[in-house]
């Protein structure tokens, strides 16, 4: 049975039946508690003197009740499998929950009402009592205040005091989601199906996914990050399942032939956004050796005896204990249980003790997944488990500094990695990337600030919109450059201390750099961290350094691609620079002045090179001679210049030139060195760049000669590989694996004849005797260009596999090459199967539609569906809207575009659409004035090959 006919009207009567008893469950909950406080000696409430009134609030909660603990019992009533019976009405799945909580709370400040959060819960039965006097508070009361304050608004008939503790019990009751967000149902199978249309296969689990606004939709709750409480929590079940939660079992009882009930031990104080459980049949694995802590990793049956959750459960334990070394503070749970679920909405959660994945980020299935995709194994947990002390254990007050969450697991995740895999060698890799994904999105505008003011982020869609590559990539690359400023030594003892003295509490970024202030001083440190750090976090953007090293003059101005805007923002910019002798010093820029430094006068005819590692968070700009130079070097001996800036110098040229800082052909010369280049970095980040020329000119006359370029650019990274490519073998070491993917993938995507040849060959051998021989590392990208040099036969094919693949990690590679194809009407039809969740599954729609839009051939079709289909898809806008406008570049695309914007319900995708306004402003303005010129370059390479 599918998700999508999860109620079905042909059991309606039975359904009913279901939620009935169900009900009577809730009720049965009630009288438990009725019978435990009608022992207690309840009188009337004394009458209070009156407190003063006030208004009542908007968005954010009061701060006049505390919560300290809650008690939570939860049911779900849903099927792990549907058992159809032929000529028997049979009970179809149910999607009710019944609960109830009992919040126990500090009043600070007398008051006669009780703000919390419910959102989609029928509640019932309040009861509020006085702890300290063991007597009840009469409930005048109950309001349920829809979007976008959600708040539940429970009058009293007498004020609560000043300094006494309460508790608040609710019932309530709730629909199971089909869609991965709060408390929803998932689907799997179980074995194979010895029919098509077989059904006994299939299975069903419950999880939940609450950050960041959704704890209110499981139970009521005080739902806002700094309302930090310990949860006990009960959740019955069906006697054929297995619950897990945040802490570790206490017992499992058997209730009836139907249900038991598992308690759970309490969870550390923490925020409930952080609150998870699951109910389903999976089983574990642990670790080879285990450690102090109970690490078990959950899966699917199959998954499990298949050993494909081993890896995960290992790498795990070693980047649990390198954590714990580096932080000085052992992991606070005696327990750390993951699990890999078939659907779930962001890659991965953190939640204390119980970690969410997608099934695909988790498991590794030896002969099927590829090499490398361990490393993403292994960077996704090590992002996860880094929240246990970021985010977890120590956590932000307020949304508006979720970076304290982000940026610092993905800053830390890079170096367990490092650590725990040393053979991977993408740490500098991993550095690039994220500093090239922040400053492509900062570039604008219409950024935001890393931290903005609590004020301006209340709602939800306005929180879900600051998880974004400014919060992640850029709060790790200001991190990265604080440790570097302060130095690394002094930048782990103020970690170390910040994470010690607020653990089990809530900061803001005022109290990081307090805390990295006070290591500074014991250090014997001059750096002002507040003074020089405020400006890079409360200031959108960034800089760009232009120097002149004919007379060391140098200044700063804020980096956009559209400078129409004028900006008179600066920073404190701590600038390492280097000339072709080895070394490196540290030189600070404090102004908007243009000031001059000896340092930066090139007297010899030597180059100067700034920002050496990349460890500042700025663009840098030459003069023409030194650029010259620059790439001269390149070009003869590039071992001289740093790895990371070799790829830097290419990186900060393309975007100069978006910017119309430098000439286009200052750019396109800064690639003429990779025709001889074999490292990964430089070649990564040289295509990444030349990605922006792709989008813009793939459908103009610019296409030809850029594809011609590029071949013969690629050729010999190509044939450097090509015995391992034909024979179907990789190198053993990492970063060359990836290169091998990278030259096959340019290679093709640009025609060159001898790589179309292997790809289709290779794909035409596994259709022709059913056996694949493709090596694993190689597969998504060969699937890919085979898919779209061929047709239907192929893509069919294709499909085929698609739809029977057991394997997690082939069914995500054949679903990503679908898209792939070149023909139209397949990309139509592969559109209109997202709307099946049959065919594709609810997780994949946002992923499959965004693969499409990459694709020429599809990005008109998917900016089409996605309007059309706005309501089903727009769990995944923000990521939608980014991926359908990439290309966008002409003044109909834009007024498209902005229709769009003023026309449709945008929710959390305002600031993408926004953003992609700009983009697509600036797009057009930079094609108008560059294409000429760029389609010279070309033509004149063309020409002289």
């Amino acid at each position: 049975m599918s998700k999508a006919s999860a109620v079905s009207k042909a059991v309606a009567g039975t359904f009913v039946l279901l939620t009935v008893s169900a009900l009577a469950g809730i009720f049965t909950m009630v009288i438990f508690y009725k019978i435990e406080i009608s022992e207690m000696n309840v009188t009337s409430p004394p009458t209070m003197p009156p407190t003063t009134t006030r208004l009542p609030p908007v968005l954010r909660l009061p701060r006049d009740l505390i919560p300290q603990s809650y008690e939570v019992f939860l049911q779900p009533d849903f099927y792990t499998k549907i058992i159809e019976v032929v000529n028997v009405t049979s009970p179809n799945q149910t999607m009710l929950f019944t609960g109830n909580s009992t919040v126990s709370f500090h009043c600070v400040q007398g008051t006669k009402a009780i703000y919390l959060h419910s959102s989609d819960l029928i509640i019932s039965d309040p009861v509020v009592m006085n702890k300290n006097k063991r007597e009840k508070v009469v409930v005048s009361s109950v309001k349920s205040h829809s979007y976008p304050s959600n708040f539940l608004e429970i009058q009293l008939e007498e004020a609560l005091e000043e300094g006494v503790n309460y508790s608040l019990f609710l019932a309530f009751q709730g629909d199971i989601n089909l869609s991965p967000y709060a408390m929803f149902i998932s689907t799997y199978v179980e074995g194979s199906p010895v029919y098509e249309g077989d059904q006994d296969t299939e299975r069903f689990l419950v999880a939940t996914t609450l950050e960041p606004t959704y704890a209110r939709k499981v139970f009521p709750c005080f739902d806002e990050p700094d309302m930090k409480a310990v949860f006990h929590v009960t959740i019955i079940h069906r006697t054929d399942t297995q619950a897990l939660g945040n802490a570790e079992l206490r017992e499992s009882n058997v209730i009836d032939d139907n249900w038991k009930v598992t308690y759970f031990h309490p969870t550390p104080k923490m925020s409930t956004y952080l609150f998870a459980f699951t109910v389903s049949e999976f089983t574990f694995t642990e670790p080879s050796t285990p450690g102090r802590v109970d690490i078990k990793t959950y899966a699917r049956p199959d998954a499990i005896r298949a050993g494909h959750a081993q890896y995960a459960t290992d790498i795990a334990e070693k980047i649990l204990k390198f954590y714990e070394k580096y932080f000085g503070i052992n992991y606070q749970q005696k327990k750390l249980t993951q699990i890999a679920l078939p659907d779930l909405r962001a890659p991965a959660m953190e939640n204390w003790g119980l970690v969410t994945y997608q099934e695909g980020r988790l498991l590794y299935e030896e002969g099927v997944s590829s090499l490398l995709h361990k490393e993403d194994i292994a960077s996704i947990i090590a992002h996860e488990l880094a929240h246990q002390w970021f985010g977890n254990l120590v956590t932000m007050k307020w949304w508006n500094d979720i970076w304290l969450n982000e940026g610092f697991a993905t800053y830390f995740s890079i170096l367990a990695l490092d650590c725990v895999e040393p053979s991977f060698q993408l740490k500098e890799w991993h550095i690039m990337s994220n500093l090239h994904t922040a400053f492509e999105h900062d570039a604008l505008a219409s950024s935001h600030p890393l931290s903005p003011l609590p004020e301006d982020i209340q709602g939800t869609f306005e929180i879900e919109g600051m998880f974004d590559s400014i919060t992640y990539f850029k709060g790790a690359a200001l991190l990265r450059m604080l440790a570097d400023i302060v130095s690394e030594t002094t930048f782990t003892k103020g970690i170390k201390m910040y994470l010690s003295d607020f653990k089990f509490n809530n900061t803001d970024q005022d109290d990081l750099w307090k805390y990295i202030q006070k290591a500074v001083y014991e250090d014997n440190g001059h750096t002002d961290v507040a003074k020089v750090m405020n400006a890079w976090t409360k200031q959108i953007g960034y800089p760009v350094i232009t120097i002149n090293t004919t007379n060391g003059e140098i200044y700063q101005k804020h980096f956009l691609f559209n400078d129409s805007p004028k900006s008179n923002l600066w920073w404190e910019v701590p600038i390492r620079v280097m000339s072709n002798a080895p070394k490196s010093s540290p030189i600070w820029l404090t102004s908007s002045n243009k000031v001059q430094k000896d340092e930066f006068i090139s007297r010899k005819g030597e180059w100067i090179l700034a920002n050496v590692n990349c460890t500042g968070y700025y663009r840098v700009n030459y003069n023409s001679e030194n650029w010259e130079r620059l790439l001269t070097q390149l070009q003869t001996n590039p071992g001289k210049i740093p790895l990371m800036n070799r790829g830097q110098l290419v990186d900060d040229a393309f975007n100069l030139a978006r910017a119309k800082l430098v000439e286009v052909a200052l750019a396109l010369n800064s690639t003429c060195f990779l025709q001889d280049e074999t490292e990964f970095l430089p070649w990564k980040l040289a295509v990444r760049n030349l990605e922006y020329f792709v989008l813009m000119f793939d459908r103009s006359e610019v296409n030809g000669p850029m594809q011609a370029y590029l071949r013969q650019q690629v050729k010999g990274l190509y044939n450097f590989f090509r015995n391992y490519t034909d024979n179907s073998t990789v190198p053993e070491d990492h970063s060359l694996q990836h290169n091998q993917i990278l030259a096959i993938e340019v290679a093709c995507s640009n025609g060159l004849p001898e790589c179309l040849e292997m790809a289709t060959n290779m794909f035409a051998v596994w259709m022709d005797n059913g056996t694949n021989q493709i090596h694993p590392n190689l597969r998504s990208v060969i699937y890919c260009q085979a898919l779209a040099a061929g047709g239907k036969e192929e893509w069919d094919f294709a499909w085929d596999k698609f739809q029977s693949a057991s394997d997690t990690s082939e069914k995500e590679q054949l679903r990503q090459a679908l898209s792939c194809t070149k023909k139209i009407w397949l990309l139509n039809r592969y559109l209109e199967y997202t709307l099946n969740p049959e065919k594709i599954r609810r997780m994949d729609v946002g992923p499959t539609i965004r693969d499409i839009a990459q694709n020429v051939a599809g990005q008109a079709l998917a900016w089409n569906f996605i309007r059309a289909h706005w309501a089903y898809v727009q769990w995944d806008s923000i990521m939608l809207v980014k991926a359908v406008t990439r290309r966008f570049s002409t003044p109909f695309e834009l007024a498209e575009l902005e229709r769009f914007g003023a026309e449709y319900p945008l929710g959390s995708a305002t600031m993408a659409v926004q953003q992609a306004i700009e983009q697509t402003q600036v797009n057009i303005q930079w094609v108008s004035e560059n294409k000429d010129s760029v389609l010279e370059w070309f033509e004149n390479f063309v020409e002289r090959v």
